[in-house]
This record gives C-alpha cells, structure tokens and sequence, in this order.
C-alpha cells in the first residue's frame, strides 16, 4: 500500500487474486462498520446527483488505498466488505477494461444462465460498455436497490468467471502459467459472487451489518 493516501496508486492485478480480506482489531471493525452505514445512509436519504458521482468516481481521485484503509478487513458478507469489493472490482476493470470486456464477453458465449442479463452489460461489450456497467452497479447501491445493485455484482462476477475459465482452457496446453492464472481468478470472481450474494440476502432481511 502506498504512504499517501491521496494519490491514486495503482492496483497491480496479482493482488485481485491474493486479496482475503480478514477479521480486523475491534476498534477499526467498529469504524469500517460505522463509516460504511453513516455514508449510505446520508447518501440514500438525500441522493444528490453530484455527490453520487464523485462517490462513484471516488477512487479516480483518491486511489483504491483510501477504501481500502477503512473497509478491506472487514468481512466479506458486512456492509464495508460489500462496499469495499465494489470498488475494488471498479478499480481492477478501470485499469484493464480492455482485458475484463474481452474475459466478460466470453463468459456471456459460454453461460447457460441468466446471469449476463442480471448483470445488464450493453451487447457486444467492448471497454467503454464494461467501465459503464460497474460504475451503474456502484451507482446502484447509493441511489437504487442495494440488494438488487448486489445480484448484479454477484452476476457479473459469474460472467466473469465463466468467461476467465473458457479462456484458461483455451491456452491450457501452450500457456500453462496463463492458464493458471486465470483459473485463480476465476476462484476469486466466483468467490466474490457467492459474498456479494449472501450480502444481497442479507440486506433484504435487514440484516446486512
């Protein structure tokens, strides 16, 4: 992590796939938690469109270290752990949209559920469409329904993972070390689907902490 948490740092792709979150100390659990429902609640009781995106657009500025300091320990299926996986997700497709769209457009070739239309991405999804469709789920979760904002995270995480093992099994047999990277993320996005998802169930029975 960098010292200065007011520079944007950039997010390098090997941490998506090592990044597990944990159990924090009691007093920083405390503050993620607090900090997490006093920023939503304020946002949804008075959603000004201004507000709205530069919270979405928050990272840009300030870099991912900023969230991550306050939110990334806590656990996965909490308030600050949902909101913290949002943005990390947003970070990880703004630095490789090109590579994400390509990852996400197979997975919607290779899925047999639903779960490309949950997640709502334009057709064909290029670069532009796929940063489009992470900051409305974002968005989302300050001026929509959060659960439903979450089951198109979770959705889009399924496409993703779909789309990232397809490809790990194309290049299996000549790129075994980028066969195996991708499988490793795929694990990841499927995780972060299945967290994403308990939070949404979570939420709708008022229990999302």
């Amino acid at each position: 992590m960098a010292d200065d948490f007011h520079k944007p740092t950039k997010f390098p792709s090997g941490m998506f796939e090592a990044f597990q979150g944990g159990e924090d100390p009691a007093t920083l659990s405390r503050v993620a938690h607090e900090t997490a429902h006093a920023l939503l609640a304020r946002v949804r009781n008075d959603p000004d469109p201004d507000v709205v995106e530069r919270l979405v657009a928050y990272t840009d500025v300030n870099g991912i270290d900023a969230v991550a300091e306050l939110w990334s320990r806590a656990t996965p299926r909490s308030l600050p752990g949902a909101l913290w996986r949002v943005y990390l997700l947003r970070m990880l497709i703004r630095q490789d949209p090109a590579g994400t769209s390509f990852l996400f457009q197979r997975g919607t070739e290779v899925a047999r559920t639903i779960d490309p239309v949950v997640a709502g991405a334009a057709t064909p999804t290029g670069p532009d469409e796929i940063i489009a469709l992470t900051d409305e789920i974002l968005r989302g979760l300050f001026t929509g329904d959060f659960a439903v904002a979450l089951d198109r995270g979770a959705a889009f995480c399924r496409v993703m993972a779909a789309g990232a093992t397809s490809v790990a099994d194309d290049a299996d047999a000549a790129e075994p070390d980028r066969a195996t990277e991708l499988t490793t993320r795929a694990l990841r996005f499927s995780q972060i689907a299945a967290e994403f998802g308990s939070c949404a169930r979570l939420w709708r029975h008022d229990s999302l902490d």
